[in-house]
């Protein structure tokens, strides 16, 4: 029997228009980003079409004692994030990190990777700068213009999703910068490198900008 209350309910519905969510990315679509955002011939430690200081470039070097194989750690004054290998080194990569007052240091867990992640920016972003993001409300489908580029490493505390991420940016220029919402950018060569190489369930440390110790 149909209700008078279903009927409302039904009328209702119909009145009210879908949210247009992005279509997430078929993994077929992957490979070619991959190449698109990818330099030709591309080597980790000299390929910088993107003008970046050498000193962003990755390289390997010596890690501080004491620290375990496996963590990321984000030095916010040089800017650079660090991971740490199991024989005493680390890999050290350039980053940009959040503005004044949007930066957010503190001891993360890596809870979820992503490949050509969608992105929806967060309600504060969209209330702190409509005319930027209040477009993107309902989501930026994936691709190599999206605002978290070609991968993403979600921090969490305990198992709440703080918003932030490690992830790729189509603005590699802003590397060595405060340029983000809060998040730590990387060139997405770089990151595609790093993603591969770290696992579910590390700890991120983001350092204070001034120099302090977590």
């Amino acid at each position: 029997m149909v209700t008078r209350r279903f009927m409302i309910a039904a009328l209702a519905a119909l009145a009210t228009p879908a949210i247009a969510r992005p279509a997430l990315a078929a993994p077929s679509e992957w490979d070619a980003w991959d190449a698109q955002v990818t330099p030709e011939n591309f080597d980790p430690g000299s390929t910088n079409p993107w003008g970046l200081h050498p000193r962003f470039l990755p390289v390997r070097v010596k890690a501080n004692p004491g620290l375990n194989p496996g963590d990321v750690h984000v030095d916010a004054v040089a800017r650079y994030l660090y991971h740490i290998q199991g024989d005493g080194t680390a890999m050290r990569y350039g980053v940009a990190i959040g503005r004044d007052g949007l930066y957010q240091p503190g001891v993360y867990s890596i809870r979820r990777k992503a490949k050509w992640p969608s992105w929806t920016p967060t309600d504060q972003m969209i209330a702190r700068e409509p005319d930027k993001y209040a477009r993107w409300r309902s989501g930026m489908a994936p691709g190599p213009d999206n605002a978290l580029g070609s991968r993403a490493l979600y921090l969490y505390i305990g198992n709440r999703d703080s918003h932030l991420r490690i992830h790729g940016t189509p603005a590699p220029r802003s590397i060595g910068t405060r340029a983000s919402s809060g998040c730590v950018r990387m060139v997405m060569p770089h990151i595609n490198q790093l993603y591969d190489n770290v696992d579910v369930g590390v700890t991120a440390y983001l350092y204070p900008t001034n120099g302090a110790r977590l």
